[in-house]
């Protein structure tokens, strides 16, 4: 099981930053260490366990990269045309024919290998054949051009990919180039999700007047599965610690991480945080981090455990900036780079210095033709339609106390998010 120290926060105090609780994460978290290999039809979205070196060069062997004719360099015309017999074709996949003589050309098309000493390609759409069948080549051509040499994209030898990458279809495509049926990944972390609170019924449920539909759980474990986790679903758990901590046990023998959503905050109705307790160790993490306070992160027996807020809004912001990264950790990932797009910001907006915010933004084109952010036009970490009816976060930092229509704001899509 990935272990996570258990003295590395302390309960109440200042609010930590969004980059400091991050640097705790990546200090304490152990990846998984437990390997397996797979076909390559199923690596997509794996994380590489093992640096893959090239085992041969690509590409294997010099080869034309158009379709056209082949000449030695030394035929290559200087200042006029040059009209040159035709010696053979080469088709992709043939063998390349034998020595191509001084004087001479060869028909050849994409992909096939290049005779010996040939080493120039003429496209077919830049010349012309005369009436015997020879090739008239223009002048101006650089020598060696449209010939791919092997090697030329990687070299034998060569580290191809890194350990730690999450492997994507471009990725999956350079190993089945080096012939390799099969690669070595880490094992899918396993994650148990559930939620809690008296308060909620699961959809398709009897709905009780003052009770809500879990919707958090759908959410988390949506987002999981786009990270490559296996998920178990453990449904709603009631306000009773005393069945909350023994089932809280055994989650923690099979999994390598526990979230909640709800009942982490310092109130007394809140059952999570005496549940983990009794079990475990949790230290609330105090974030400044807006929408998101309160976040709870501890050790369930050798388990991460993190609890999340239960405002659907709250609890989506704090799982893309502290759970996603937390994951990819215990996924033995590479850390990731969260590149911001900057936008112009057709809003105006207040907040404390300190605390970092997330605002849900609209993107539209200006009059002027340029692309800016608008705000959601209510607040509320409860509304989901924040999230539904907008295509990303502003992302505002400690430093910052406002933002007025024409500034430039950081703006991060949900597909960056998710």
């Amino acid at each position: 099981m990935a272990q996570l120290s258990d003295d590395c926060f302390a309960f109440g105090g200042p609010l930590m930053t969004v980059d400091e609780a991050a640097g705790l994460i990546a200090s304490r978290l152990v990846p998984v260490d437990e390997f397996e290999t797979v076909p390559l039809d199923e690596a997509d979205g794996r994380v590489l366990a093992r640096d893959v070196s090239a085992p041969l060069p690509l590409p294997p062997f010099t080869n034309s990269a158009v379709d056209g004719y082949a000449v030695r360099g030394a035929d290559v015309p200087v200042e006029a045309e040059k009209v040159l017999p035709v010696a053979g074709r080469v088709q992709a996949g043939a063998q390349a024919q034998a020595k191509v003589l001084a004087g001479q050309a060869v028909r050849v098309f994409t992909g096939a290998p290049m005779p010996e000493d040939v080493d120039t390609v003429f496209m077919q759409e830049d010349v012309r054949l005369d009436d015997s069948g020879r090739v008239v080549l223009p002048a101006g051509l650089k020598p060696g051009a449209n010939v791919r040499p092997a090697g030329e994209d990687i070299a034998a030898g060569a580290v191809a990919l890194k350990a730690g990458q999450i492997l994507r279809p471009q990725d999956v495509a350079l190993i089945a180039a080096f012939g390799l049926a099969e690669v070595t990944v880490r094992r899918r972390i396993r994650v148990a999700v559930f939620s809690t609170g008296n308060e909620i019924v699961a959809p398709g449920a009897a709905r009780g007047s003052a009770q809500l539909f879990d919707s958090n759980r759908f959410m988390l474990k949506a987002m999981l599965a786009r990270l490559g986790c296996v998920v178990t679903d453990l449904g709603i758990l009631p306000d009773d610690s005393e069945r909350m901590a023994p089932m809280l046990a055994d989650t923690a023998a099979s999994h390598d991480l526990i979230l909640t959503s709800g009942g982490v905050s310092t109130g007394e109705a809140d059952y999570v945080r005496a549940s983990v307790e009794r079990v475990g160790t949790l230290v609330l993490w105090r974030v400044g981090i807006k929408p998101g306070r309160p976040v709870a992160m501890g050790v369930i027996r050798g388990a991460a455990f993190m609890g999340l807020p239960g405002n659907p809004v709250a609890s989506f912001v704090t799982f893309a900036r502290i759970v996603r990264p937390a994951v990819r950790l215990l996924a033995g990932a590479q850390p990731e780079a969260l590149p911001g797009i900057p936008m112009r910001a057709a809003f105006a907006y207040r907040k404390k210095e300190g605390r970092r915010e997330y605002v849900r933004a609209s993107l539209r084109k200006g009059a002027d033709g340029v692309w800016e952010a608008t705000k959601f036009p209510r607040e509320g970490a409860g509304l989901l339609s924040s999230l539904v009816d907008t295509d990303g976060l502003v992302e505002l930092e400690e430093d910052i106390t406002g933002v007025q229509p024409g500034d430039t704001v950081r703006f991060l899509p949900y597909s960056t998010l998710l």
